[in-house]
């Protein structure tokens, strides 16, 4: 019992070398569980523990689906409202050129016809690329950005990965729910959950420092799309995150931890699915939900299972391999948990 994941933990390790100092693995079957924590936060720091706080890039989609359903199931939203309804009154929204209307939906299923990042960012970026590409980039860059977008796709019509859609419908749950994305996010996700160290504050308490190709880089900052990417967390509020999602009907979470599961369609050339953010994929019996995420100097992966009560979550303090085998091993450490 006592050396529960230990062995994941290693391979973990093994796949993050030789850039990472800090590596975290959560996980969880039925009554089991454990959050293994290897090395340092940074090169002669601290030791890693289970609330060391890591950056999880695209993982924060996750939560913003999550914030999205539970305005849904308060009866604040509805997930066919189009983005027009939630828009700030001095905000213009995006030309669409053919078929309807973009709606909060298209947002969380990436078919919105939004490309994948905002007007005006990679100018902005260029000369903090490998460190802090977003850091420039605010509410009003955004707004601006939406009047200048033309949308020539029809929503709804393909998939196509959007960071610009995701960051936008946090801006619209912000707008609805009458608080700043990290505030609103804070009162009705991570407080209801006990998550103590999960927040979008770069300068968080006992944080991990991101390493690219070994060298130390500064904390991840992106003030105008926080709901794409900017939650960080330790691997215990992971854990105790993703169960709640095997929890599902209790109360007005767990009914939005229940629509986030829910398939909307499938993807291209796939037999693969997609929910409000979540992928889903079935294995024989079991139904596996899964998402991974990057910042310039983090790596990480979630996923859950419901039928045998699974969770795993994945961290390590460097930027992504180009060949993808930190999140391919995470991956695999679910699928064979969760067998």
């Amino acid at each position: 019992m006592n050396d529960y994941g230990e062995r994941e933990l290693a391979e973990l390790v093994r796949a993050a070398e030789p850039h990472a100092t800090a590596v975290t693995l959560a996980v969880a079957r039925g009554d089991r569980q454990a959050v293994r924590c290897h090395g340092l936060l940074t090169h002669g720091g601290d030791p890693c523990t289970p609330d060391t706080v890591f950056e999880l890039g695209s993982v924060t989609k996750t939560f913003t689906a999550l914030l999205l359903a539970a305005l849904v199931a308060r009866g604040e939203l509805a997930l066919d409202d189009p983005v027009e309804r939630h828009l700030p009154d001095s905000w213009h929204p995006a030309t669409v050129r053919h078929g309807g209307p973009i709606r909060l939906l298209h947002l969380a299923t990436h078919t919105s016809g939004l490309p994948r990042l905002p007007p005006g960012l990679l100018a902005g970026a260029v000369p903090t690329w490998f460190s802090n590409p977003y850091a420039a980039y605010r509410d009003e860059q955004l707004r601006d950005g939406l009047a200048r977008t033309t949308v020539r796709a029809r929503p709804g019509s393909r998939v196509r990965y959007s960071n610009y859609g995701v960051a936008l419908l946090g801006r619209l749950l912000a707008e609805a729910g009458g608080a700043p994305y990290p505030e609103l996010l804070a009162e009705r996700i991570c407080r209801p959950l006990g998550l103590r160290s999960a927040s979008c504050h770069p300068d968080a308490a006992d944080r991990a420092v991101g390493h690219r190709l070994g060298r130390p880089l500064p904390p991840w900052h992106i003030p105008g799309l926080p709901g794409a990417g900017a939650v960080r967390a330790g691997g215990a509020d992971l854990l105790r995150y993703l169960k709640a999602h095997l929890s599902t009907g209790e109360g007005e979470l767990g009914r939005a931890a229940a629509d986030v599961q829910r398939p909307r369609l499938r993807l291209p050339h796939s037999t693969d699915q997609l929910c409000l953010v979540w992928n889903h994929r079935r294995l024989a019996d079991r139904d596996i939900f899964f998402h991974s995420g990057a910042t310039r100097g983090f790596t990480s992966f979630v996923g859950f299972c419901p039928q045998t009560a699974t969770a795993v979550a994945a961290l390590a303090n460097c930027g992504p391999a180009l060949d993808g085998r930190f999140v391919q091993r995470g991956y695999e450490v679910l699928k064979r948990t969760a067998a």
